[in-house]
């Protein structure tokens, strides 16, 4: 499933908590680790210092 979102349309993800909702819910899609961070940045403005620190405890 392809998910396009323009820009302007992209909401800020920060919080740990909704960062590792959004990785639940991907990873329960079938996306593997390696995968997530391409596919969560088509849909949100990601802080990446969160986005890791969930990954390496995840």
């Amino acid at each position: 499933m392809e998910r396009f979102v323009e820009d302007y349309q992209k909401r800020r993800l920060t919080e740990r908590v909704d960062i590792m909702t959004a990785i639940n819910i991907l990873m329960s899609q079938g996306f593997d680790e390696d995968h997530l961070l391409d596919e969560i940045t088509k849909v949100f403005y990601v802080d990446l210092d969160a986005f890791n620190d969930v990954i390496s405890h995840h």
